[in-house]
């Protein structure tokens, strides 16, 4: 079963992500980036979903760390922006995709769901990292529901 790590300040989104994800995953919780790293250190996750805006460290900083250290685990970033622009910048640092707050469920679901297959074939040397083009694709074919202010 794949570990996925939650990584979220607002309790409500933090706990809602753990009860959608948890039938089919096994869940892992960090309040701020700083307890993420420390979990990074002793445990092996799968992919990382993790809210952009967080007291101390950002996600977009927990990203850095992530891609630097642990370069094969997915991270999907959470964010109250809406601007198709910056959602394709943190898309090209490195970020596998980029979901909008409020978010539906199903999209969730559905990002995590490619993001564990994509490890698994990144493990198995199936395929190499997809460019920016395959993963501009993805994120915009998963986004019926994307509206830009």
């Amino acid at each position: 079963m794949a570990e996925i790590l939650v990584v979220d300040d607002d309790d409500l989104i933090r706990d809602t992500l753990y009860e959608l994800l948890s039938p089919d995953y096994f869940c892992k919780t960090a309040e701020t980036a700083e307890e993420a790293l420390a979990r990074l250190e002793t445990e092996t996750f799968d992919v990382v979903l993790t809210d952009i805006s967080m007291p101390g460290l950002s996600g977009l900083e927990l990203l850095g760390h992530v891609l630097q250290k642990y370069p094969k685990t997915p991270v999907i970033i959470i964010s109250g922006i809406s601007d198709q622009e910056h959602a394709q910048r943190l898309i090209k640092l490195g970020a596998f995709d980029y979901l909008v707050k409020p978010f539906r469920l199903e999209t969730v679901e559905k990002s995590v769901k490619r993001a564990v297959e994509y490890r698994r074939r990144v493990l198995l040397n199936l395929d190499g990292m997809p460019t920016h083009t395959e993963t501009e694709i993805a994120w915009e074919d998963d986004r019926t529901d994307w509206k830009i202010p």
